[in-house]
């Protein structure tokens, strides 16, 4: 395993954050809490408790998710765009590092900013909405693993993509309305039978369902399925990025 060259990777994409704090912290992190100024103190003050949770507190790990997917998605894909778009990524290929070593330094920067923002959104929500959270290990790890998971997905985007346009079709078309139907703001129990069937086939139901298991103890999907459909995305990206570089589609053309 080349650390250095890990390392190298990883520090580099965290310096590029660094140097754009207001567009990689600062502004996702208002953006959420003007949803918490509106639906967690105006009008979550005016609504019932869902499943015995203030509305307020009960929108906030879909509020989190909903940050969390696109960011990963997008650090992700801009990182390993960029190098694409300059003509550097041939140096990268020439280096003495691996494939998963790449994922790693890539993959691993990406998902510690989105780690580093679903904290601070954490965090601000406090100043908003009261919270508890039943299982903090267990909201973590589900953090961990989203951040993860989708940095892994953004950065098959970003190998895919031909051009900056095309890094911002899926998050915006697919990954944003999967977010909004997944049950970010309501419980997909309060949906008709036909529709929370129909429901399910989104699998972002299952991220959000187990991320506020971990906040209120009560899901709409049974926490080990969350975490296994989770699981098995992250795997099914592992082995499209093995492939891509194993036959150099995207790369080297």
């Amino acid at each position: 395993m080349n650390i250095h060259g890990i390392r190298a990777i990883y520090r580099f994409e965290m310096a590029r954050t660094f140097r754009t704090l207001m567009q990689s912290i600062a502004s996702p992190v208002l953006s959420t809490s003007l949803y918490f100024i509106v639906f967690g103190a105006a009008i979550g003050s005016r609504m019932g408790d869902i499943d015995g949770t203030s509305y307020g507190a009960f929108i906030i790990p879909g509020l989190i998710m909903l940050s969390l997917l696109g960011e990963s998605i997008s650090n992700a894909s801009f990182g390993i765009y960029m190098p694409k778009w300059a003509g550097t990524i041939y140096e990268l290929l020439s280096a003495p590092v691996s494939w998963i070593e790449v994922v790693i330094g890539y993959v691993g920067a990406a998902a510690s900013k989105s780690v580093m923002l679903g904290l601070l959104i954490l965090i601000t929500a406090r100043f908003f909405v009261d919270y508890e959270i039943l299982h903090p290990l267990w909201m973590f790890g589900f953090l961990v693993l989203t951040s993860v998971t989708f940095s892994l997905f953004g950065f098959i985007i970003g190998l895919w993509a031909d051009d900056f346009q095309k890094l911002q079709v899926i998050p915006l078309m697919v990954i944003t309305p999967l977010t909004f139907l997944g049950g970010a703001f309501y419980s997909i129990n309060m949906l008709p039978p036909f529709w929370q069937k129909v429901t399910l086939f989104n699998p972002v139901v299952y991220l959000i369902s187990g991320f506020r298991w971990s906040f209120t103890g009560r899901a709409d999907v049974h926490i080990a399925v969350s975490a296994g459909m989770t699981l098995g995305f992250l795997l099914i990206c592992l082995a499209i990025v093995w492939w891509i570089f194993r036959s150099g589609w995207k790369l080297r053309a």
